[in-house]
């Protein structure tokens, strides 16, 4: 019986650089007196870099470096985009296969400043990732740190390696919360051009170039907290 050849998601890329140092020594430092089992391993690395590395969607996101898994350890912030690359990079530096997977969604919860600066409620290339784990590809969601589910009312995501964690449909009062609308596959690596042009056909190229100048030009993307904005909840149906 021929297993399934995953070399190419337990290798570093440009972008998903598991062969950095630090991203090498930060994955030793979670796993310190963890077992070899690779479900174990996985929800380990999972939960830290859920909640050790600050949600933010207000980052560049034109460039590969803005991705780059070591850049994301570095800052300790980053989007679903930056937080799925960073975890691919600790898991195949753990030596489990793992690769980036992509889909459109429906924000029902999100901040009022946040709806205003994407003019939709569709978050479009949400990132989320595929860990190979017992003879299977099991999903899970690193994008939002506890505290930030918290604020938002919304139980954190629980992974257990063994069954998709992806974002809940429902919030804690049984709002609508999240909806996956249409998914783009699974990758090796982070598609940055494919993911800027996807954003420029659904938010307008004036839109994206606009976010690109306000983050090359000027401080005021730097100056915007998510965690303090406003929430607000659009939908109203149980």
């Amino acid at each position: 019986m021929i297993k399934n050849d995953n070399t190419n998601f337990l290798s570093a890329t440009a972008i998903i650089d598991s062969d950095n140092s630090e991203i090498i020594d930060y994955t030793k430092t979670i796993l310190d007196g963890t077992s070899d089992d690779h479900v174990e391993k996985a929800v380990k690395l999972y939960y830290t870099v859920r909640d050790g590395i600050w949600y933010d969607p207000y980052l560049p996101f034109h460039l590969p470096e803005h991705f780059r898994a070591s850049h994301v350890l570095k800052s300790g912030r980053g989007f679903c985009i930056g937080k799925a690359s960073l975890l691919c990079a600790v898991g195949r530096a753990a030596g489990i296969p793992i690769r980036v997977g992509f889909a459109n969604v429906r924000n029902h919860l999100s901040t009022k400043q946040f709806l205003d600066f994407l003019g939709k409620d569709i978050f479009v290339y949400h990132a989320y990732v595929e860990f190979y784990l017992e003879d299977q590809w099991v999903r899970a969601t690193p994008a939002f740190n506890v505290e930030l589910c918290r604020k938002h009312n919304v139980a954190p995501l629980e992974f257990n390696g063994r069954e998709d964690s992806l974002f809940h449909p429902y919030d804690a009062d049984n709002r609508k919360f999240m909806e996956y609308l249409e998914y783009h596959g699974t990758y090796a690596d982070i598609p940055v051009d494919a993911i800027v042009s996807a954003w420029e056909d659904a938010y307008g190229k004036e839109r994206v170039a606009e976010w690109i100048r306000l983050w090359e030009e000027s401080g005021v993307l730097k100056q915007r907290d998510f965690f303090t904005e406003e929430v607000i909840n659009k939908s109203i149906n149980s």
